[in-house]
């Protein structure tokens, strides 16, 4: 009988009615209140990032100028310039045929646009195997350069500062000559060492 109104039965109704249902809402406005709250601050910090300046470095998502690209080239060939005549702790006499070597082989600047893809497209097959021989003779020309300064600088050098200075051309980005676009396949083997099957 207390489940229809006996002794039990009318304290479980009284007790029922007396839950708190202050308690309910109170309990509801705190984490409408606690989400509001939240929400107003990530808008804030939102708000916030996008009123940070730009750096001068662009993120993975711009591209570089062709400025900015220079740019890092030429700090990083400084950089590692600096390196390597750290190394070899060249003497007083060598000073002058290390600036020489310096100014022989510091990388030029781009001069000029590259040629639109589309206008090089438009060139016959022979033109521009034409174009491309052109530029293949002004690069060997520009290695030969780099190798008579060489030459000239590698024999001012003591044995222990040719071994530095052999190390440190080695030692690129990817591990030597060529660097990734000398590899041929995976894991930086060349030629015809790569083992196939």
């Amino acid at each position: 009988m207390a489940i229809f109104g006996g002794e039990d039965g009318p304290k479980r109704r009284n007790n029922a009615a007396l839950l708190p249902t202050k308690t309910k809402g109170t309990t509801m406005n705190i984490i409408r209140k606690s989400i509001l709250i939240g929400f107003t601050v990530l808008g804030m910090a939102a708000a916030q990032a996008q009123d940070v300046a730009p750096q001068d470095k662009p993120h993975h998502s711009q591209k570089a100028t062709p400025e900015q690209r220079q740019a890092r080239m030429e700090e990083m060939y400084a950089k590692r310039q600096a390196r390597l005549h750290d190394q070899l702790k060249l003497t007083a006499q060598q000073e002058s045929a290390w600036a020489a070597y310096q100014s022989a082989v510091k990388p030029a600047p781009r001069t000029g646009e590259r040629p639109a893809r589309g206008e090089f497209a438009k060139l016959s097959s022979p033109e521009r195997l034409s174009k491309m021989i052109e530029k293949t003779k002004l690069r060997e020309g520009r290695m030969q350069q780099r190798l008579t300064a060489l030459t000239a600088f590698y024999n001012q050098l003591t044995p222990e500062q040719k071994t530095a200075f052999d190390q440190h051309s080695m030692r690129g980005k990817h591990g030597g000559w060529g660097g990734h676009r000398g590899q041929r396949g995976h894991g930086g083997q060349h030629g015809p060492d790569l083992k196939r099957g």
